[in-house]
Formats: C-alpha cells, sequence, structure tokens
C-alpha cells in the first residue's frame, strides 16, 4: 500500500520545495515528525518511537543484524560497520562543522542517486526554526546548511514526494524522525530510501530556545551560529564575524524554565540514530564530526565523497564514571528539571577549564553523554510516566545504567 499513487515528476518543482502540509494532530509525548500530517495519522500508533519500540527487530531489518555483544562500544553506539573522526578537505562556508552532511545531500542529487532529498532549512520567518523541504537540486543543499532548533515535520513531505513521482529519495533527520520512517518505509511505495542521520538530544521548541538565546548575548539576533562542543563549550558566532566560547559549567541553565527541554527529549532512547544508514554527528569526533557507517547503503553514501574527506580512527580518553554519576546525582536532585546543581559557583571556572583537560574526550565523551541519556530516560518517566517504562525502555538501556546502580523495579520490564 502507499499513502498516494504516483504521478509523473512534475517540471516545475523548485530546486529547493516546501510544499504545504497539514495541522499535526496531537498526541501525548509527541515530537511532530510529520506522520500525524500525512493521510493516515493513525500510523503514528506502530510508527512512534515513544509508544512501544523494539529496536533488536529494527536493527535486524534495517541493518541485517542488531548489536553484536561481542564489540562493547555497539552496546552504546547501536550497529555499525565502521566508525571514524572526519573532516572535508575543503570545509564549505557557513557549515556547522565541515560539511559533511550538507555534501552527501549534493553528491546523492549530482550523482543521480536519489530523485530528491528531505530535510530542513531556515524558515523565512525565523532563521532558528526549521522547515522541512524537498532539494531536488544540488546547488540547494548549500540553503540548508547549519543547527535550527524546533519541532520539524519532516516526514509529512513523504506524501507531495510521492505525488511527484519520486522513486529514490534520501531522508536527513534525527531519530524520532528516522524510527518512524523505518517502521513506515515497507508501506511507502519508493523504490529507494537513502538515510543520513544526525544525533540528536534534548530539543525545544523555537520560542523556548529564543529564551536561551536571550540567555547569552544583549542582542540575540546577532547569533548567526551555536554548537555544543565536545570541548566541554558552547560555540558562538555573531553578525559581526566575532566569536564566542561559554563552558557548560557556565551556562545559565539556572535561568531555564523546569520543562524547557519536553518530556519526549528527556526520555528518547535512540540519541546516535541507530537506525540511520549513516550517522553524522560530533560527540566522538574530538573537534572535529564523527561518523558511523551502519551499513552496506552507508558505506556506499559515505564513498560518494571520494578523497573529499580525510577520516582517521576515533580517539579516546579520560573516564567517564564521576560525571556520570555526577550527573545521576544531580538529576535525582532536580526532581524533574534541569540537572543544574553540583560543583559550587566559585569552583566552576576551574571545572571548566579542567574538563576538556582531563574529562572523557573522543568516544569516552560519547559513551558519557549516552549513558547520561539513558539515566536521564530511567528517572523521568519513574517520576512523570511509571506505567509507560516497560514499553518504552528497551534492554540496552537497562544495560546502560546498571553499572550505576539502576536496575528495573516491578512492572518496569
Amino acid at each position: 500500500m502507499t499513502l498516494l499513487e504516483p504521478s509523473l515528476p512534475h517540471p516545475s518543482v523548485p530546486p529547493l520545495w516546501a510544499p504545504p502540509i497539514d495541522e499535526a494532530v496531537r498526541r501525548d509525548l509527541c515530537t511532530d515528525c510529520g506522520v500525524s500530517r500525512t493521510a493516515r495519522p493513525g500510523d503514528c500508533g506502530h510508527a512512534c518511537q515513544f509508544l512501544k519500540p523494539d529496536y533488536p527487530a529494527m536493527e535486524r531489518r534495517v541493518h541485517g543484524r542488531a548489536r553484536d555483544p561481542a564489540r562493547p562500544d555497539e552496546r552504546f553506539f547501536g550497529p555499525f560497520q565502521q566508525m571514524v573522526r572526519a573532516a572535508l578537505k575543503a570545509p564549505r562556508p557557513g557549515a556547522q562543522w565541515t560539511g559533511i552532511t550538507t555534501r552527501l545531500g549534493e553528491r546523492l542529487l549530482e550523482t543521480g542517486m536519489v530523485d530528491a532529498v528531505l530535510t530542513m532549512a531556515p524558515d523565512p520567518s525565523d532563521v532558528w526554526r526549521p522547515k522541512p523541504v524537498l532539494v531536488t537540486k544540488p546547488e540547494a543543499m548549500a540553503q540548508c546548511r547549519g543547527m535550527r532548533m524546533g519541532w520539524a515535520p519532516l516526514l509529512a513531505l513523504l506524501e507531495p514526494a510521492r505525488a511527484q513521482g519520486f522513486e529514490k529519495i534520501a531522508v536527513i533527520g534525527i531519530p524520532c524522525q528516522i524510527h518512524a520512517l523505518r517502521a513506515l518505509e515497507d508501506d511507502l511505495g519508493f523504490e529507494k530510501i537513502y538515510v543520513v542521520g544526525t544525533p540528536c538530544s534534548d530539543n525545544t521548541t523555537t520560542e523556548r530556545f529564543h529564551e536561551f538565546l536571550a540567555l547569552l548575548a544583549d542582542d540575540p539576533s546577532t547569533i548567526t551560529y551555536l554548537e555544543f562542543r565536545a570541548d566541554y563549550c558552547v560555540e558562538l558566532r555573531f553578525s559581526d564575524g566575532s566569536e564566542k566560547r561559554v563552558p557548560f559549567l557556565m551556562l545559565p541553565l539556572s535561568k531555564l524554565p523546569r520543562d524547557f527541554f519536553p518530556l519526549t527529549c528527556r526520555t528518547c532512547v535512540d540519541y546516535t540514530n541507530t537506525l540511520a544508514d549513516i550517522t553524522v554527528g560530533y560527540m566522538g569526533g574530538e573537534g572535529e564530526q564523527w561518523l558511523l557507517v551502519r551499513n552496506d547503503r552507508g558505506a556506499e553514501i559515505l564513498s560518494l565523497l571520494g578523497d573529499e574527506v580525510r577520516t582517521a580512527p576515533p580517539g579516546s580518553a579520560g573516564k567517564r564514571a564521576a560525571p556520570v554519576k555526577g550527573f545521576l546525582k544531580n538529576t535525582e536532585r532536580a526532581a524533574g528539571g534541569l540537572p543544574v546543581r553540583g560543583t559550587p559557583n566559585f569552583l566552576r571556572p576551574l571545572v571548566a577549564w579542567l574538563m576538556p583537560k582531563i574529562g572523557p574526550r573522543g568516544l569516552e565523551f560519547a559513551r558519557a553523554r549516552v549513558e547520561m541519556k539513558a539515566i536521564e530516560t530511567i528517572l523521568h518517566l519513574r517520576r512523570e510516566r511509571p506505567r509507560r517504562i516497560r514499553h518504552m525502555v528497551p534492554q540496552h538501556v537497562w544495560d546502560l545504567v546498571a553499572p550505576y546502580g539502576i536496575s528495573p523495579g516491578e512492572g518496569e520490564k
């Protein structure tokens, strides 16, 4: 069954196309991936990551196997064939890092491997608001560079894509979008779907994100770039060309509302986008990008870059146990709010200086973040949706939290 019967490709489809989409059907624990805006909103019932995900079964279907116990890092990051630190030799101007994700989209279109790329571009009314678009020409991918914050109903564009007769598409998305895509892809009617995933955690509405920006600069409208980096800093760039780095410990999180991050993002169990063909992120990159090639299709995608990309084995340094235990205690004390307590104010500049030097780095940093997310998931569900734990929490999350004294209680598994 297809969502819509295809027609012939429309010759007037622009290089960057944002077709109109329906209103969302609001649901509990919804990140508005776009499925509820299609002609079949009932598909949310089996596509949503926040209902009853079966990651072992989905990983076997997508990658040909589930996580291998003999490969310890798959417990953290999901199945992968290859994991590297990477950077484009010629970084793209204005890219969030060096522009690998954008370049992959360009190459998929340049080579004719896909007819269109489903991804995000900045909304014309607000550069920080993500707007779902269909990209049909390689040169239009440059308009999709950078990070944006907010709900992004990307999958609502699957129907317009099929209606235009596109047979081969690429989807660049975050974990909750990709989980839903994978749950539905056999019924979508496309000949091929290539999936480039980006890690994601702690999204919020665009309006709330503007509140955060207002705490970082006297004139937040001058901020043109924001990135959470693996060196324990947030990097800011401004319209006058200046740059600023704010250590994580110095961020004004205590001034944000308790529900700044929605419960969905505080209970996400797929930080690293394990169902993508290739994941492109930063956590294990030590200042560069971090690529996880998960299956043969992911290897095919990466091969499109040829010698444009420089790769190296990812490094790992430091110990994660103490920071993760500290995060656990702070999250427990926050009682559902943001875990902002811990280091006394007078010590924060010193600790902020030390962490990039002695804290977990590279893959150890990535492992720490995944364990923190697992801890956060259990604690917040226990507090706010205890009946959902047995359905929402897969076994690999329980395995990640076990070393920190957290185990399933009665009725939680």
